[in-house]
């Protein structure tokens, strides 16, 4: 009968050690992880939440004592809530909508077709990624008022219809799909756009949906092209809006400058559960195939 020596005992132990403790491990550095992202959420709600009186307390409280709803009042009574929606929902529903056509045109492009100077205007694509935006913002504006779209809602949403990263992104997704299927469809006697338009592009949806929600999330956010290029107050987007709620901040109403915020950040998370689920199976989908 074999015995089993001190040292292979004291591995077997450590081992089991390191299995016990990975679960938790993982459990804890997940907890940690939460907390600091949630955590200045959870206080921005509960802020607003709060009279000014109380948004200043010491020690502070995370649950208000006398929970109000005044703040919000108090940013409708101050500025145009649903006009600076409807501007930011405007904007940036037709920018993602933009990015998904363009995206999955030019990755099926770099992906699938075959054409001169392929690989250096990728490449260029990509170098594009690299120039900041306060760069191009000067030569940008300048095209916009020869066009004389300074000062609309067109002015936001045309020049960011062109996306490097997004190109990038569904280029890899066109990759990791089987070429059979196109070359399938080409012997049946489909082109180049009927091929894209049948047959890569119902299977590219998860990826054009993580194309969508993040141009979404970004450009609802977006504060600094608003910033340049608008000057009426009846073009201006919901961040940019928020704006003139600062001067709360001197009479130590900080409650209402926090529910404007919470406010404004009720659809980008509202779309970013809605789609959570095709941005997992796109992220999930590349994963495999590549």
């Amino acid at each position: 009968m074999s015995r089993v020596s001190p040292l292979s005992q004291a591995t077997l132990s450590l081992s089991r050690a390191r299995h016990g403790l990975a679960p938790w491990a993982r459990i804890a550095g997940l907890a940690v992880c939460a907390l600091l992202t949630l955590g200045p959420v959870v206080w921005t709600v509960s802020t607003s939440l709060r009279t000014p009186a109380e948004a200043f307390d010491l020690p502070p409280r995370l649950i208000p004592s006398n929970p109000s709803t005044e703040a919000y009042r108090g940013v409708f009574d101050q500025i145009d809530v649903w006009l600076l929606a409807l501007n930011s929902t405007l904007v940036t529903g037709l920018v993602a909508v933009g990015q998904m056509i363009t995206a999955g045109l030019a990755g099926y492009a770099f992906a699938r077709l075959e054409f001169r100077f392929k690989k250096p205007l990728f490449g260029l694509v990509l170098a594009t990624m690299m120039v900041p935006l306060q760069v191009t913002i000067v030569p940008v504006f300048l095209v916009l008022k020869s066009m004389s779209l300074t000062d609309t809602l067109l002015g936001l949403i045309i020049p960011a219809f062109p996306t490097a990263f997004g190109t990038f992104l569904m280029r890899q997704y066109f990759l990791g799909m089987p070429k059979d299927l196109g070359e399938a469809a080409m012997l049946d006697g489909a082109g180049p756009w009927r091929t894209f338009r049948s047959v890569y592009a119902p299977l590219a949806a998860p990826g054009l949906a993580i194309v969508g929600v993040l141009a979404f999330n970004y450009h609802w956010n977006e504060f600094f092209r608003p910033l340049i290029l608008e000057t009426s107050g009846q073009n201006y987007t919901l961040p940019l809006g928020l704006v003139s709620l600062q001067g709360n901040l001197g009479t130590g109403s900080i409650s209402v400058v926090l529910a404007g915020v919470v406010l404004s950040m009720i659809p980008a998370v509202a779309v970013f559960v809605v789609g959570q689920r095709p941005l997992r199976e796109g992220i999930t989908s590349v994963g495999v195939n590549r």
